[in-house]
């Protein structure tokens, strides 16, 4: 695999660099969604309770995880911050890239990142919102490699640590089910559970995650954060669509797609892909139907995608995969959506032919490996070709 020159190291620096600049001249608290966070530390640290704020939507364990954070001067936290997303992206890049045996020096792995960072915008947004998705998208890759490693029960504990902060990647413990591997499972359950349960220990109010935050999220009735949300159950109101056909329009769609990952996972075929794609059918089943659901969220999904691209047959290799990502694209002038207000539509776009893609690719058949030769092997001599291109 051809090494990457120095002027795409260069190019992708000044990108990067630029970005989290750019963030910290521009917020006081490491980016708008960062700063919830931050106040409900500094809420806990006053003795009163975070989740008086309707818009702080994480678990107790985020509240003792941003403490840090409200201790630090805010000259420090607003470039720390932007800088810690944008190499927490780099890190889930990485992963992802490992997982299929692309090395994250080689030029695709150089010029991949640099095509996220300037053509899809969500990863734009992330760096400037500093939200805290960006667990779940360094997270995922880390875990579905150390699954394809055989390391179910790490990669259990890694999705468990990160639930106990944001809840995001709770769709994926169902790979842990069709896989049967129960003691991973139980793992990426008790880690939330006890760290939730001892966080919410230390707060003013131990249920308020329970009696203010999730009836907030079930009922979804914020006319601000509606404005933003991309689901089919949010969007579709806004054409005119009665609320609860919208809802069960989404449910059913979800639905689909959990059946669909679980077909990609009975299906077999290389190790890699099949778990890959059965991850990310779990979390694009859950965004259709999810309150909330950001553009950013589509960054657990797409680099997972994006990065086996290389391997034939993979869903980065489908026309309608690059069409989803259309409007995405930063700077372009979509007719009638430029108000900021209205990007839920595109970004709705953008989710339905995803989930729709990934869905059809989960459906096809899959050869059946012959002759002893394991997934990774598999995959391995199928692909010479395309690696060495890059």
């Amino acid at each position: 695999m051809r090494p990457v020159t120095w002027h795409a190291w260069a190019a992708l620096g000044a990108v990067l660099i630029a970005a989290v600049v750019r963030v910290g001249l521009k917020s006081s608290g490491g980016g708008m969604d960062n700063a919830i966070v931050v106040r409900a530390a500094e809420a806990w640290l006053e003795g009163r309770s975070p989740y008086a704020d309707r818009h702080f939507l994480y678990l107790p364990g985020a509240v003792l995880a941003a403490v840090p954070q409200a201790l630090l001067p805010q000259s420090v936290v607003r470039f720390l911050v932007p800088a810690g997303v944008t190499a927490s992206l780099v890190f889930g890049w990485g992963c992802a890239l490992r997982i299929h045996g692309v090395p994250w020096r080689s030029r695709f792995g150089v010029l991949g990142l640099l095509a996220l960072a300037v053509g899809f915008a969500p990863f734009g947004h992330l760096i400037k919102l500093g939200n805290w998705t960006v667990a779940s998208a360094a997270a995922l890759p880390l875990a579905l490699l150390l699954i394809c490693r055989g390391r179910w029960g790490a990669a259990g504990l890694v999705i468990g640590a990160v639930v106990a902060v944001k809840p995001l990647l709770v769709p994926v413990l169902l790979l842990f089910v069709f896989a049967r591997r129960w003691r991973a499972l139980g793992g990426a359950v008790l880690v939330p559970g006890v760290v939730s349960s001892l966080a919410a220990l230390t707060m003013p109010d131990p249920a308020g995650f329970f009696t203010r935050t999730l009836p907030f999220l079930l009922r979804g009735d914020d006319s601000f954060v509606r404005l933003y949300e991309a689901s089919p159950a949010a969007v579709l109101p806004r054409l005119g669509v009665p609320e609860g056909v919208a809802t069960l329009i989404a449910l059913v769609a979800a639905g689909v797609g959990v059946w669909c990952a679980w077909r990609r996972w009975r299906g077999g075929g290389a190790q890699e892909p099949r778990v890959v794609e059965t991850a990310v059918m779990l979390m694009l089943a859950a965004f259709l139907v999810s309150r909330p659901s950001y553009d950013h969220y589509l960054l657990v999904a797409v680099p997972l995608l994006l990065a086996g691209v290389l391997v034939p047959g993979a869903v980065a290799r489908e026309k309608w995969f690059w069409l989803a990502l259309v409007p995405q694209v930063p700077g372009f002038t979509w007719p009638w959506l430029e108000p900021g207000t209205r990007r839920a539509f595109r970004d709705c776009v953008t989710l339905c032919v995803l989930a729709f893609t990934v869905g059809r690719s989960c459906l096809r058949p899959r050869a059946v490996n012959l002759g002893g030769a394991g997934p990774s092997e598999a995959l391995e001599s199928a692909v010479p070709v395309s690696r060495a291109a890059f």
